[in-house]
């Protein structure tokens, strides 16, 4: 009889390659100064949802997610200038304008926040806890 204590099964996280979700962060990361590489990670995370783990696709489902939410208040960032611009001619859209960059900007460090709270779980070999959640 030997003391020896068998060997625990392994978790989800020690048997999903990471690599994938981590390139997708990157290029999340990389995008936030140039754009182009954000829709190269989507179209990574969406490929590649399907046949992940559960932990892993968390964070797809996290990236997608965070993707979307992003463009959609972007776009009503990009609105509020679009029509504050010229109704600032006549001061009524100053309050737009102001109120458009200040969305964008709280977009992209939303944006930069969400991808570097990801890679921290990422990095512990977790699941995203929330991947649903729209803040972070």
């Amino acid at each position: 009889m030997t003391d020896a204590m068998p060997n625990p099964a392994p978790t989800a996280s020690q048997t999903e390659d990471r690599t994938m979700p981590a390139v997708v962060y990157g290029l999340y990361l990389l995008g936030l100064a140039n754009v182009i590489t954000i829709f190269i990670g989507l179209f990574i995370a969406y490929a590649n949802r399907g046949g992940a783990g559960p932990v892993m696709a968390s964070h797809y489902t996290f990236l997608i997610r965070t993707f979307w939410l992003s463009i959609g208040w972007f776009v009503i960032g990009g609105l509020l200038l679009l029509f504050g611009i010229p109704l600032s001619f006549v001061l009524i859209g100053i309050p737009a304008v102001m109120l458009g960059i200040f969305i964008m900007g709280a977009v992209w460090i939303w944006f930069a926040v969400r991808c570097v709270v990801g890679v921290i779980y990422l990095a512990r070999g977790e699941a995203y806890p929330r991947p649903l959640n729209w803040l972070i």
